[in-house]
């Protein structure tokens, strides 16, 4: 996702020596043994944390996966190792070698795709997974974004990426095995910002609402569900469902429906167009997504 689906936005307003794997774990709380539990992220910049504007890729140490850690510390003891990649899709991450934009103190793996190095790692630490969170699926539709026919484009684009997801998930739970908890997450629904945009495009956004509810929450979910992996619609959780006709008002754009206001406020697409959750945004996932591991790890 990263850049690559920011400038389209602002258009309309991816054994551990076999792959060559170096690890460096991110911020979390490490156990005191030599034997730490493990929160695997893979997947795009969400997956990495990515917002705009911040020095060096230290805004990725608060990505959802961070936070995570942080809230279900009183309960479980986990040390992230992310191999989030800015611009991955549900294809660049079984096929494509290393990963320009990756989180500050992410794994190297420069000769490896990023599946192979996660599943490596996943293999290496086994017994000491705790949990695997996948954030895919977006940038697959990024081309969309521009089509008269944007809802018909997704719709293509669902087979494949189900597909994907499917090889993805199965290779995931055979090498982790069955109990490891593993969560897929959906996205925002940044495009309601074109409600927003200069001129503003109100039709797009109702096209986005039919794209993420009918097409791509759907096959998301269903291609997790293969593998097991409890998927978490984080579209409806940022309130994008709401009835347009609810209405709020939100400095500088006036009266707006508040699912319109709640990706404004959530993310920076709205005031900057980057698809990028803020900081707030990468909390409301993270709650999200604790909760339903509290959940699974009970």
């Amino acid at each position: 996702m990263r850049r690559r689906l920011g400038v389209v936005i602002a258009s309309v307003g991816m054994m551990l020596g076999l792959v060559g794997i170096t690890v460096a774990t991110s911020q979390g709380h490490r156990s005191a043994t030599s034997s730490p539990t493990y929160l695997v992220a893979l997947g795009d910049s969400y997956a990495e944390g990515y917002q705009p504007g911040f020095p060096k890729g230290s805004e990725t140490l608060h990505g959802f996966n961070n936070q995570v850690v942080t809230l279900v510390a009183p309960r479980h003891e986990l040390t992230l190792v992310n191999f989030g990649c800015g611009g991955a899709t549900s294809d660049s991450i079984l096929h494509d070698l290393g990963c320009w934009s990756g989180a500050l103190n992410a794994p190297s793996y420069p000769t490896s795709t990023q599946f192979a190095a996660a599943l490596a790692f996943i293999g290496a630490h086994q017994g000491h997974i705790g949990l695997v969170t996948i954030s895919l699926g977006f940038n697959d539709i990024s081309n969309c974004i521009r089509q008269t026919n944007g809802v018909g484009c997704v719709a293509a684009a669902m087979p494949k990426m189900k597909t994907n997801l499917t090889s993805l998930v199965a290779k995931l739970r055979a090498v982790a095995g069955p109990k490891v908890p593993m969560i897929g997450t959906s996205y925002p629904d940044v495009m309601l910002a074109a409600w927003v945009a200069a001129p503003p495009a109100e039709d797009l956004a109702r096209q986005s609402l039919t794209a993420f509810n009918q097409l791509i929450n759907p096959n998301l979910a269903a291609g997790y569900a293969t593998g097991n992996v409890s998927f978490v619609n984080v579209t409806k959780g940022t309130g994008a469902f709401i009835p347009l006709t609810s209405v709020t008002t939100l400095k500088p754009y006036g009266t707006i429906p508040v699912a319109v206001a709640k990706v404004c406020t959530l993310t920076w697409t709205c005031a900057v167009g980057d698809i990028h959750p803020n900081a707030a945004g990468y909390s409301a996932i993270a709650k999200i997504v604790a909760a339903r591991y509290l959940q699974l790890a009970k």
